[in-house]
């Protein structure tokens, strides 16, 4: 049986799902998009007797990423993971909506940029990278193959999809991100959204409106 956990944990005033991955072995974990509470996400990794090394980003926008530095003042090394194409989103507060939403203007440099298909290893979990551009410009999603996961960030929800109405969205490019890029995958494969429930790819293969478009 795989020592392979995932805790889901809805932070934030939109309730963002931000995922602890971590094997029961290895005592280390991976944080995924600390959009908010990040003392709360400290105290939960305390609880799970896991020590982060890594804070992993679907993408850039303020619900994803202002639990960043509460996190980092308690693992100052902690490094940060972010797909490539997403620098700008990432240091522009006018394009990551925190100079809006999320208050006065927040910016995140990230310590790894990530390339799409790179497979990388932290804390004893192998993620292979999905660049899936569409509700921004790098969104990435994260394939745990050994474990049949995705971490679909703002891409692919439960019937549903990420929306394109935000600065450097893009609405025939989230839809080809899904179909020629997250459909492909094992139907069995387990999926975890940015926000809402857990589904499947075979699930959102029958009732997601993605499946069914014909543009």
């Amino acid at each position: 049986m795989s020592d392979f956990r995932i805790k889901t944990y809805a932070v934030g005033q939109i309730g963002t799902n931000c995922y602890i991955l971590f094997l029961e072995s290895q005592k280390e974990a991976v944080i995924v998009d600390p959009g908010a509470q990040g003392g709360y996400l400290v105290e939960k990794c305390k609880e799970l007797g896991v020590t982060p090394k890594a804070i992993f980003l679907t993408h850039g926008h303020f619900d994803h990423i202002l639990g960043i530095d509460e996190v980092k003042r308690w693992y100052p090394d902690i490094k940060i993971y972010a797909g490539e194409h997403e620098k700008n989103t990432l240091m522009d507060p006018s394009v990551n909506l925190s100079g809006g939403f999320g208050g006065s203007g927040y910016t995140v440099l990230a310590d790894v940029w990530l390339k799409d298909g790179e497979q990388v290893t932290v804390a004893g979990i192998d993620f292979k990278v999905i660049h899936t551009p569409g509700h921004t410009t790098g969104s990435v999603c994260f394939l745990i193959p050994e474990e049949e996961v995705l971490i679909s960030g703002d891409t692919l929800f439960q019937e549903s999809l990420g929306r394109t109405d935000f600065p450097m969205g893009n609405q025939s490019q989230i839809i080809h991100s899904i179909r020629e890029k997250l459909f492909v995958l094992p139907q069995n494969t387990l999926v975890y959204p940015g926000h809402g429930d857990m589904t499947t790819i075979g699930h959102e293969l029958v009732y997601n409106p993605v499946a069914l478009y014909r543009g």
